[in-house]
Order: C-alpha cells, then structure tokens, then sequence
C-alpha cells in the first residue's frame, strides 16, 4: 500500500487552526475556512483528509455537521475524523454523515468500548494514541492519565482493532521533527498499521517515517507554515517510491 501523508484539518470555532501541544490557548496559525483548505489539499492530490473536530475533542461532543460539510467538499477523497468521538452512536453517526474512519481516543482506555468498537467498525476505526512523555493523554489532551501508551497499543491488537494513529504530543505543532524512536516503539509492539503524527516539518520528516514501516503521516503544521505543500509532498514520495521500485 503506497505511504500516504494526510493533511490535517483542526477545525476550532469553524476555522483552520494549529495548535501547540493541543492547547487551546495556544494557537499558532490562524488556517481560514475549513471547505477552501479542504477543497485546495484535493486539488493537490491528497488520497485522504485528516479532519479533527477540535471543539468536539475539548467538549466530548462532535459535530456531524461539520463531518457532512468536508465530507460532500471532499467529494470521492475519504475522511478521516476524530475529536470527542467517546460513544458507539457518535462514531455511528459520522459514518453515515460520510466518514470513512473514526478516530477514537479517549475512549480507547476503556477496554469494553474498546473490544465493542473494534467489532462493530472493523476498518473504520482507528484508535489514536496521543503520548506525553509515554503515558496516554486523553480529554482533548488535558488530563495526562497512568496508562502507558505501549500497553494502550497491545490492548489494541489484542481487541482486534486494525489501525493505529500515534501522536507525540510534545511535538504537535512544533515542527521539531518526529519521534522516532517512540514510532518504532509502537510498531514493534503491535505490528498494526500505523499512522503517524507529530512533528512533521520536512518532507525528509516524512520519508523518515515512512522509512519506520508506517503506512502514512499527518502533515499539520508543516503544510500551514508553508514548509511545503501537499503537492510537493506527494510528488517527492512517489518518485522515491518509484525510484525504489525500478
């Protein structure tokens, strides 16, 4: 399966926004409307949206609405969408409003709804591990609990949960490159496919991850700064896949 880099759409109080570290207060680039950005990354060929309903991962409430909207501007591009998605009916109810997947998160610690989601969604869900220093943060990123993100990942694979979406959060925003290490960590602990998030800043960042074995990243910031684009983005890696391949 080609690597695939997901651009992000952090949707806070209907716009496009970055933050750092996931705090709110903290915004570091002011993005627009969400259907222009979203309408400009499938012209630039992405394969995939990457849309986080911010006020739905602070509130535990997500709006369908805002999954219905990028879902009919994306057109026949898959969605990607998570924030506060806590409950089997909110991830029902994205799906019939035209995601593809669902990220869960918080949600994810609690081992029934854990083995109830991964039986019910199958490939449509993927559960997002968001990491501080190892240990899960959940709430929209507010409370750091005890569980420990390699034990979340197992729990995971033993729940027959077939996707992973791993973010370290002390990178998000930061343009301080990936975690590595911790990527590898993950991978080697559960073998699932695995996405990740965090960091990015170059698309050596992201030929770097893909070297991990990971399936595909999110590119946020790096995209928003003007780092690169998505275009540039997927023409580097298809030549370097192509390159391998001949």
């Amino acid at each position: 399966m080609p690597f695939i880099v997901y651009p992000a759409l952090d949707v806070l109080e209907g716009r496009c926004v970055r933050l750092a570290e996931g705090r709110r207060e903290r915004v570091t680039i002011e993005g627009g409307n969400p259907t222009v950005a979203a309408r400009r990354f499938v012209a630039e060929g992405a394969r995939f949206l990457h849309l986080v309903d911010l006020d739905g991962a602070f509130s535990g409430q997500p709006s369908v609405e805002l999954v219905r909207l990028i879902s009919e501007t994306a057109g026949d591009v898959p969605l990607q969408v998570g924030g506060g998605y806590r409950s089997l009916e909110a991830i029902e109810k994205a799906l019939e409003a035209g995601a593809a997947r669902v990220m869960v998160g918080t949600a994810a610690a609690s081992p029934d709804f854990l083995a109830q989601a991964a039986a019910l969604f199958g490939e449509h869900l993927v559960v997002a591990i968001d990491a501080r220093d190892g240990k899960v943060a959940l709430r929209g990123w507010t409370e750091l609990s005890e569980l420990d993100a390699v034990d979340l990942a197992r729990a995971c694979a033993d729940a027959g949960v077939r996707r992973l979406l791993v973010t370290s959060t002390r990178r998000d925003g930061s343009l301080a490159g990936p975690d590595l290490e911790f990527i590898d960590t993950l991978l080697e602990a559960t073998q699932l496919p695995l996405i990740a998030a965090g960091g990015v800043a170059t698309i050596d960042d992201l030929c770097a991850i893909r070297a991990t074995g990971c399936e595909g990243a999110v590119a946020g910031s790096a995209i928003w700064a003007g780092c690169f684009t998505l275009a540039e983005a997927v023409r580097a890696l298809s030549d370097q896949a192509a390159g391998e391949n001949s």
